[in-house]
């Protein structure tokens, strides 16, 4: 897939804060700083929880930063993560700074993976601390020349480094041209088409504020996950993921959390109550 299939969009400035247009970042976060300290996610398997005012400050932040470290434009970005935190931090961040999200999964061959940061000129990969001797080996295959971890580590980048610089303009985007993600297969989704998809889960079971989504899909390097979580985070529910869990374990886990939508075993979306 040649890189002409990412190519940059319009070049103009907006605020560091999102406004209500048609982008991705504003549709998922453009309310979050008002939601304040409210959980967001519960990363069951990364072991951590967000609230909306800290997961809006890190992603505009963190973006901020790319694009002061000249992230430009179209752009991708390597995404090689191990959890739905990680995933939905470095996708958003990603696309706010202009970018396009390049999803590789854990499990994926590493020949192809590095094939596909080639073919789109990926100079910058985001990963986790239990992927980083993949993500390095991924380095060493491509033209990636910086590694952005999510904690310290050896000849990276610590992302929480990112969010401490002085913020930054963020480019505008136009939603109906400018890629988002691309997925392991090598799909190219715009912003338009995330949002699209997210409009498509959302009409099956119609989210509120007051909904707790269960997320079992797996990080399998498809655009469903983060559009779900997306979605998730728009409408201001609270998100428990969980990649991988049996049935068993998730009916548990659903009672703990008074899950009221939950991911189906093979793709799809239903109520619980």
């Amino acid at each position: 897939m040649p890189r002409r299939m990412i190519a940059a969009y319009g070049r103009g400035m907006m605020p560091l804060t999102p406004s209500a247009t048609g982008a991705l970042p504003q549709q998922v976060l453009g309310a979050a700083r008002e939601r304040g300290d409210r959980p967001a996610l519960v990363d069951l398997g990364g072991g951590v929880v967000y609230g909306y005012r800290k997961l809006f400050t890190e992603v505009t932040r963190a973006a901020s930063a790319l694009v002061a470290r000249g992230a430009r434009p179209g752009q991708a970005v390597g995404v090689h993560v191990g959890t739905v935190t990680f995933q939905t931090l470095a996708v958003q961040t990603v696309v706010a700074a202009g970018g396009v999200a390049v999803l590789l999964p854990a499990g994926a061959e590493e020949d192809e993976s590095a094939r596909l940061l080639t073919e789109l000129d990926a100079r910058v990969l985001i990963t986790g601390p239990e992927l980083l001797d993949g993500a390095m080996r991924l380095v060493e295959a491509s033209r990636v020349r910086q590694v952005v971890a999510f904690g310290p580590a050896p000849d990276t980048v610590d992302f929480h480094h990112l969010i401490d610089m002085d913020p930054r303009p963020l480019p505008e985007i136009d939603p109906k041209t400018q890629p988002a993600l691309v997925t392991a297969r090598g799909r190219v989704s715009t912003h338009r088409d995330v949002l699209t998809r997210m409009a498509e889960i959302d009409a099956e079971v119609a989210l509120t504020e007051s909904d707790v989504v269960l997320v079992t899909w797996p990080l399998d390097g498809g655009c469903d996950l983060p559009a779900l979580v997306g979605l998730a985070v728009a409408k201001g529910c609270l998100v428990v993921a969980a990649p991988g869990l049996s049935q068993a374990e998730a009916a548990g886990t659903a009672h703990d959390f008074g899950v009221t939508v939950t991911t189906l075993p093979h793709g799809g979306i239903a109520r619980t109550t």
